[in-house]
């Protein structure tokens, strides 16, 4: 990207200073006093503050969590938060707005905004001096805040006194005091890069700078604001070590746990479908998931292939995965909205497992019910299909209060209910049962994919998730689900070969081997 001459820079500026002009046009033929009552109703409730002075902003109405990070920022002047809100949830203008609410109610006095570059720190802070300098709503209520000889785009002082700076990484903070006002807002907005990320070292040593010269720059006496900003972009990234220290951490991502918009005032269902559609799953789950999953060592490459016919196999497992255990599941912090829902059709033919058709996302749990009976229908011309759900003691209440009515609820329906499984059996850790039943069958090339859903977008997140599959890993559902039908496929060959063996608990010998 070429870079700018100063007069194109003007220009771009005078510009953007213009549409804020066009979008904050004036009430008239207002009183003085009716201007204070109106300015004191605006304040007393930050959401029309919000609507009044930034129309151009406040276009879709504000969701729940946005209302509710609000309140946290507002009500707390001593506040460290953490705010890992996907892509198009308006993390950066929602901030903005809040800070800028802040200092012209006299509550704060002096910003520090810091990102991963000075140039990106400048551009970020651009919004602040553009409506400072040009939102007509803001002058009118507020006065004239531009104040001439201290208005640069990376640090300017208004006509109140209220003092603004950019930071990039690593630069020094030395001399961040406005008269006698140490900062009391610190702002991190994107300040990790996928190119720090990769080495351990340079996220370590950013931190200590964060943590001493930036953080260090706040009042030890005086009520200090600090907010970051930003995706989990990394397994280690200085968003992620905020965590540790933050008042609240608030995750938030572009779907929630049952498949639905976060933001649905401005984020259709249709729209985001769309956009995802064009990134691919690794992308999609650091950006707008806040899971970064980062490639295994474990499954390298896996095998897809042509499948038999369904009449050529003995028997079909279809698994289904609930994901409502408390077990394997992502933090707290995270309200588990990495978990994926799994449906998934396995089948054994001349000692190779097939994975011959896969249902996995994020959804509702009716939706998850439609995927089994969807499945039944896939999978009709097979001569005999085994249907499971996991189903161990801390999902049991939920299969029995919730998915079975479902189950019951759709099947009456069509007056033909499925008949399913649970699968009671107590999992061993999620990695080690997936490494030491899948990862032998996939080196030896036991293990396919169907090939003609390669490029079906479930199939695409399976093989995500394989490739993702790792002992720190926390989105492994779909390997998970793939395990459990191997392990019943592999009793029910044991059965047939020796039913009195399958029949029998094992128990340990107690004679030692030497």
């Amino acid at each position: 990207m070429r870079e700018l001459t100063p007069k194109q820079a003007i220009q771009i500026w005078n510009d953007y200073a213009d549409n804020i002009r066009k979008s904050t046009a004036l009430l008239t033929g207002e009183t003085e006093a009716q201007q204070r009552k109106r300015i004191g109703i605006l304040e007393a409730d930050p959401e029309l503050w919000f609507k009044y002075y930034f129309p151009q902003f406040c276009y879709a109405e504000p969701a729940a969590f946005h209302k509710a990070a609000t309140k946290r920022v507002l009500k707390n002047l001593e506040w460290y938060e953490v705010r890992e809100w996907s892509r198009e949830l308006a993390k950066s203008v929602r901030t903005m707005m809040e800070v800028l609410y802040l200092v012209l109610t006299k509550k704060k006095k002096y910003v520090l905004l810091i990102s991963n570059s000075y140039d990106n720190a400048e551009r970020l802070l651009m919004p602040y001096r553009g409506n400072l300098e040009a939102n007509q709503r803001i002058i009118n209520d507020y006065g004239v805040q531009e104040m001439p000889g201290t208005w640069e785009s990376g640090e300017f002082t208004t006509r109140q006194g209220i003092a603004f700076r950019a930071l990039g990484a690593g630069q020094s903070p030395r001399g961040a005091r406005n008269e006698e006002a140490r900062p009391d807002v610190i702002l991190f907005d994107d300040i990790d890069t996928d190119e720090d990320c990769r080495n351990p070292d340079i996220i370590e040593k950013k931190w200590r700078w964060i943590e001493d010269a930036a953080i260090g720059t706040r009042s030890v006496s005086g009520k200090t604001t600090i907010i970051f900003c930003g995706n989990k972009i990394a397994k280690l990234c200085c968003v992620v070590k905020a965590e540790e220290f933050a008042d609240h951490v608030d995750t938030i991502n572009i779907r929630d746990s049952e498949g639905k918009s976060t933001w649905p005032q401005k984020n259709s269902e249709e729209v985001i479908d769309r956009v995802l559609s064009q990134k691919s799953y690794l992308s999609v789950q650091r950006e707008y998931y806040n899971n970064p999953i980062e490639e295994g060592t474990v499954f390298k490459e896996l095998t897809f292939g042509k499948c038999p016919p369904l009449n050529s196999f003995p028997f079909i497992i279809v698994y289904a995965d609930p994901a409502t255990s408390n077990k394997d599941k992502p933090a707290a912090s995270s309200k588990r909205q990495n978990s994926t829902k799994a449906v998934i059709a396995v089948g054994y033919y001349n000692t190779k497992f097939y994975v011959l058709k896969c249902r996995l996302d994020t959804t509702t749990n009716s939706n998850f019910i439609d995927w089994m009976y969807g499945m039944r229908v896939d999978m009709k011309k097979a001569k005999q299909v085994y249907f499971y759900i996991e189903n161990n003691s801390l999902q049991d209440p939920f299969y029995e209060q919730v998915l079975m009515p479902l189950i019951h609820e759709k099947g009456n329906a069509n007056k033909d209910v499925l008949g399913i499984t649970p699968d009671k059996r107590d999992k061993p850790d999620k990695f080690f049962r997936i490494e030491g039943t899948l990862e032998p069958l996939n080196r030896m090339g036991l293990l396919i994919l169907n090939i003609d859903e390669k490029d079906d977008p479930h199939m695409k997140r399976l093989e995500a998730q394989f490739k993702g599959v790792s002992a720190n890993s926390k989105t492994m559902d779909g390997p998970d689900a793939v395990e459990g039908a191997v392990f019943l496929i592999k009793e029910k060959i044991a059965a047939q070969i020796d039913p009195d063996i399958a029949a029998q608990k094992r128990t340990r010998s107690t004679s030692k081997s030497y």
